[in-house]
């Protein structure tokens, strides 16, 4: 499940804590992993992942929003991603709870071992 590869492979990339829900007492900084989509063409996997990278400001927002990105594109590195591209990220923060977050949004290539 690429959800669970990202996850694993965020926490062990970033000083912040990885969450595929957003936990109930949320830590300062963290960062929320979401799959917006996924499709399978001539047994190719690839999913849309975001994610949101929550800070106390925005310029640590912004900041861990860059750390997630080479995160990200370093995870070609491990053995179940084949390719990982940005295409979008941008300042999302939470008008209603009124939190500070970036979201970084990635077309995921990927070995389904399922």
């Amino acid at each position: 499940m690429i959800e669970k590869i990202i996850l694993d492979w965020l926490g062990a990339k970033l000083n912040v804590s990885a969450y595929l829900e957003e936990p109930k007492n949320p830590p300062k900084e963290y960062v929320l992993i979401d799959k917006l989509g996924s499709a399978e063409n001539d047994f190719i996997t690839s999913a849309t992942i975001a994610v949101q990278s929550y800070s106390a400001s925005l310029y640590g927002a912004a900041e861990l929003n860059a750390k997630v990105k080479k995160a990200m594109s370093e995870s070609v590195s491990q053995g179940d991603v084949c390719r990982c591209a940005c295409t979008s990220d941008y300042n999302y923060t939470d008008t209603e709870t009124k939190r500070y977050r970036y979201q970084a949004v990635f077309d995921v290539t990927y070995y389904d071992e399922e």
